[in-house]
């Protein structure tokens, strides 16, 4: 019987110059120190905070404390720093596009992690923590296209005087701004940097599905399986809890922490690891 890591090297090698698909969820980084959503883990997110939070209704309803929790929320992903599992997958891109093949990383992450490990085939399909965009359709400043980098809008008047009339808004129109991530009742289409047709433009034609730290709860991962079972490419799923394996006979899991078997999978390969991300 093959290790998982036999078993990931094989499916990985075997690409060759076709598309190497990985999704990646917030299992990948809960070695930096930044909680799962959906998981068993203590203080997974959606355990302790209702979801309706992150909906476009509660801002509507609340943006004070929506602000306010999203404020926290990216203050402790400033404080993470890319774990092993970020730089393998950063170098499984080098390795993998050195020797002529393609390969692209759909992550449903919004902090900043993997592309601070060097990954650039990248695709942060939920948005991310650091870029905001205004409330109001059509500005230029939000959706469908804009946003703005979050370094560039004061906050400190917020953090420090939490009300409405400090909130936030948008150099361009006045409107509130807005954290530039997918809420849950959005869609994917309704912001270009989602990319959500490229995701499924690559789902069409990947080669080998690799998933890792995800508990396929929403949307994204959805589509990428329906897609990969019907077209009956080899799809792997890592993670060390075998619960959060979804319930398709297609999937194979691996049961491994990510930052201990893609490093490992790195050197199986050659694939190039910084020192102190080598071993976990």
């Amino acid at each position: 019987m093959m290790s998982p890591a036999d078993r990931l090297q094989r499916a990985v090698e075997a690409v060759g110059d076709g598309l190497l698909l990985v999704v990646t969820g917030a299992g990948v980084s809960r070695a930096s120190g930044i909680p799962t959503f959906r998981g068993r883990d203590p203080g997974a997110v959606w355990r302790v905070s209702d979801v309706e939070l992150a909906t476009r209704d509660y801002f509507e309803r609340d943006p004070v404390t929506q602000w306010s929790w999203y404020l926290e929320r990216f203050a402790s992903l400033e404080r993470a720093a890319p774990n092993p599992a970020h730089h393998a997958l950063a170098a499984l891109e080098r390795w993998q596009t050195a020797r002529g093949g393609d390969y692209l990383l759909v992550t449903q992450n919004i902090d900043t992690l993997h592309e601070a490990a060097g990954s650039r085939r990248m695709i942060k399909v939920h948005g991310s923590s650091d870029r905001l965009r205004c409330s109001r359709y059509g500005c230029p400043n939000g959706a469908p296209r804009g946003s703005l980098a979050r370094s560039a809008i004061e906050l400190e008047p917020f953090r420090r005087r939490p009300v409405l009339d400090a909130l936030p808004r948008c150099p361009r129109c006045d409107s509130l701004l807005r954290a530039h991530v997918l809420f849950f009742d959005e869609l994917y289409d309704e912001h270009s940097d989602y990319r959500f047709a490229e995701v499924e433009r690559a789902a069409a034609r990947a080669a080998v599905l690799l998933f890792a730290g995800t508990s396929f709860a929403v949307g994204v991962t959805d589509l990428l399986l329906q897609t990969g079972a019907a077209r009956k490419v080899p799809m792997l799923s890592v993670d060390p809890v075998s619960g959060r394996q979804p319930r398709w006979s297609a999937v194979e899991a691996l049961p491994a922490a990510a930052e201990l078997l893609l490093p490992e999978l790195c050197d199986r390969l050659g694939a190039e690891l910084p020192r102190s991300a080598a071993g976990g």
